[in-house]
């Protein structure tokens, strides 16, 4: 296939799950939706669940056919030699109920588990699949509006101060003392269902009376667990992911803020609408608050038990207009570009990068104009040129440079 590697449209993705928004995706990428379907995510890359096409002569072509025509070209040698393809899947989310109790994999624990459920002749779209590759999902979040989620395990002393001003948690105290965060988690994950509601049913009642009362913010576990919960038919049978939030840290995220999420580290989604950058992959073990497969021993098997500070990362500015956000990986980078009328931004890609307009509309290379909604490809080796007579708001994802990653290491 003859393509020119240099600069072209981009365009990807809707995944319409039922946690999802209905106003926010159409309205960014001016797509109609009479009838208030959930738009969730808007995927741009190469993955099989939602592939991305490049614009080529006014036709659309998947962007994986054309880094599979020549991915020397299309992604660098480094890139090719170290990943054999693109590293990374850039999307965008807006959450409007809260997503499950999830942990990612390493990238070593994943091969072994993806070849064992392949021996086992697990279907590869089987619903009690785990395991859909052989890659680790590290991800990083960047807040386009206040975005709300849980993040890792609260400190021990919160977690303790939890579980005594519970009337209901208090049975659970010794146990954490003499067990710890492991022993307290996973006698809570493999309760039989009766104890649960059991246990669960009271708090339940409560957050809904407290929250209705206006007796609770969002800083509080009780909120999410009545919001949960207030517009449903009935409480039960309890899910388990209720333990999950009153145990995990409940972090805000303002816009221009963002947070990493590393394999072994427990989290979900709340509310919100961000852009997410995370390795190219689909395993995704879920504990919860979800009617997807849960598989509590794997869950187990990969959660870090340690209890973590939230770490909000704030973007470097290595040049005008540009913050970068420093992400711990080496499949993928993450910046946001903010133009206005007085200067433009320079840039040679290295990678093959990604940039979706959010806000404004600029012209790249004085030829080709994009509009709030809209994406673009850079491909390794091409100088572009990005103007915008306006506010401009623009995320690019990218392969960081493998020296320069090696170097952060060693610091």
């Amino acid at each position: 296939m003859a393509f020119d590697y240099c600069v072209h449209k981009l365009t990807g993705s809707v995944q319409h799950y039922s946690w999802g928004g209905t106003k926010f995706l159409p309205q960014l990428l001016t797509i109609e939706n009479p009838n208030h379907a959930p738009f969730a995510e808007y995927w741009l890359g190469v993955h099989a669940g939602g592939p991305a096409s490049v614009e080529v002569n006014q036709q659309s072509v998947l962007l994986s056919d054309i880094i599979a025509s020549d991915p020397v070209a299309a992604l660098s040698a480094p890139v090719y030699e170290q990943f054999g393809g693109l590293p990374y899947l850039f999307k965008v989310l807006d959450v409007k109920d809260m997503l499950s109790i999830q942990v990612h994999p390493t990238k070593e624990y994943a091969k072994v588990a993806f070849e064992k459920e392949e021996a086992a002749g697990v279907a590869l779209d089987a619903p009690n699949r785990n395991y859909k590759d052989q890659n680790h999902k590290p991800e990083i979040m960047l807040a386009m509006s206040e975005f709300w989620l849980l993040h890792g395990f609260k400190s021990e002393a919160k977690i303790l101060e939890t579980l005594e001003n519970s009337a209901e948690f208090q049975v659970l105290a010794p146990l954490y003392k003499s067990e710890g965060l492991a022993g307290l988690y996973t006698f809570l994950m493999e309760m039989e269902q009766a104890q649960v509601d059991s246990l669960l049913g009271p708090v339940i009642k409560r957050a809904l009376r407290n929250k209705q009362d206006g007796k609770i913010d969002k800083t509080s576990p009780e909120w999410w667990v009545a919001k949960l919960y207030e517009n449903s038919h009935g409480i039960y049978p309890i899910d388990k992911g209720v333990f999950s939030i009153y145990l995990f840290n409940i972090v805000c995220i303002m816009p221009g803020q963002g947070i990493f999420q590393d394999a072994g580290v427990p989290h979900a989604y709340l509310e919100g609408q961000n852009v997410e950058l995370m390795a190219n992959s689909d395993n995704v073990l879920r504990g919860g608050l979800t009617p997807k497969h849960i598989d509590v021993p794997e869950l187990i098997k990969n959660i870090k038990f340690k209890h973590i500070e939230p770490v909000i990362i704030e973007g470097t500015k290595p040049c005008m207009g540009e913050s970068v956000y420093p992400a711990p990986t080496q499949d993928f980078g993450i910046a946001t570009i903010k133009l206005g009328g007085s200067y433009s931004f320079e840039h040679e890609a290295q990678s093959l990068d990604m940039f979706l307009v959010v806000e404004g509309g600029c012209v790249v290379n004085n030829q080709m104009s994009v509009k709030t909604g809209e994406a673009f490809v850079v491909f390794p080796g091409n100088k572009l040129n990005i103007h915008a007579s306006g506010k401009t708001l623009i995320y690019r994802a990218f392969v960081p440079s493998i020296a320069a990653y090696s170097q952060h290491e060693e610091n």
